[in-house]
């Protein structure tokens, strides 16, 4: 058989084509992260630029509680009581609307919250909600005093 000088291009999967590209890295997003409370006072920081790997808050609590595992003890709820407090009102039998709230390990316990844009996380997508290049995530833990 002859060889031709025609040069061809190779199939997709040896150029890189879209099976390439799901394995590729994912982009990075740079959020605002603001801080209060007892949150402020751990990273001694009000407010402060955050680049990280992903577009959820799923992959930015992984990276920033990889750099400050203590932030997880403070915001993350390990179990449903962890996430409640005895204070709280009873909850009706028939609620208005929709009710959610993050499964069991993805709830901040109580007092504390995550917020994006302003919204509780738990009001989104909880840690599904996606971030985008710029948006802000508050770690509230408030100071919280009794007689």
């Amino acid at each position: 058989m002859a060889q031709t000088s025609e040069m061809t291009d190779p199939p997709e999967a040896e150029t890189g084509g879209p099976e390439a590209d799901a394995t590729a890295t994912e982009a990075e997003t740079t959020v605002t992260v603001r801080c209060t409370g007892h949150v402020r006072t751990e990273l001694d920081v009000y407010e402060f630029e955050y680049t990280f790997e992903g577009d959820t808050l799923r992959a930015f609590l992984d990276e920033l509680f990889e750099e400050y595992p203590q932030l997880q003890d403070m915001l993350i709820a390990e179990s449903e009581s962890d996430a409640t407090h005895s204070g709280w009102a009873p909850t009706p039998e028939e609620l208005p609307g929709t009710w959610s709230k993050n499964p069991v390990g993805e709830q901040t316990i109580a007092y504390a919250r995550i917020l994006v844009n302003g919204h509780f996380n738990e009001n989104e997508n909880g840690f599904d909600t996606e971030l985008e290049e710029g948006d802000r995530v508050a770690l509230v833990y408030p100071f919280m005093f009794c007689c």
